[in-house]
């Protein structure tokens, strides 16, 4: 499998593409980071990403976008352009198709590092390593991005299951509750 992981910004926006082997087994693909000018009107801002993410889209071909899930910031005005960002690439994946997969940011340091409240730094020394690159990803938006395709990659089978299962779970659950439904049926007409 093939992920794009999108680490939303508006000045810094983080893009890499990693592809998943047997097991954890996991290769980088592409890393890259979009920049945009705070001077710039917020839809030429938008439509800058836009462009690139639709680029990457076409020459990279991944099976499914990871993205950053915006879960607060002191900063609002960060957190709205994290955001905007976030919905322009879900909206261009959704677009051609493709599944759009939101992690938070501790789902994606856990996967990582093994702790949810890991640093940027240790973030990106393990990525290097997981990736055996040749060099730390820079800034951190690029390590960053790499971290949510890998977490990605390690996450989706696990929720994939749960998801069946879920599933399967609620299926046996309404025929057990059917079968109660008719003994009681069964038990008031004997009377």
């Amino acid at each position: 499998m093939r992920v794009l992981g999108v680490d939303p910004g508006l000045t810094r926006c983080g893009l890499g593409v990693v592809d998943g082997g047997v097991g954890r087994a996991v290769s980088c693909v592409a890393v890259d980071v979009v920049r945009t000018s705070p001077e710039m009107d917020l839809s030429a801002r938008l439509l800058a990403v836009a462009d690139v993410v639709e680029r990457w889209l076409a020459e990279y071909r991944p099976d499914v976008v990871a993205v950053e899930r915006v879960f607060s910031q002191h900063n609002v005005r960060t957190a709205m352009g994290t955001a905007q960002v976030g919905g322009v690439v879900a909206l261009i994946a959704a677009r051609r198709g493709l599944t759009v997969a939101f992690h938070t940011p501790s789902e994606v340091k856990a996967a990582v590092t093994g702790s949810g409240r890991a640093g940027k730094e240790q973030v990106t020394t393990m990525i290097t390593r997981l990736l055996t690159l040749s060099a730390k990803p820079r800034p951190a938006d690029a390590a960053d991005a790499l971290s949510l395709a890998v977490c990605h990659l390690w996450r989706a089978p696990m929720t994939q299951r749960l998801a069946q299962a879920r599933v399967e779970s609620e299926r046996l659950a309404r025929a057990h509750r059917a079968k109660l439904a008719a003994a009681a049926r069964q038990a008031g007409a004997a009377r």
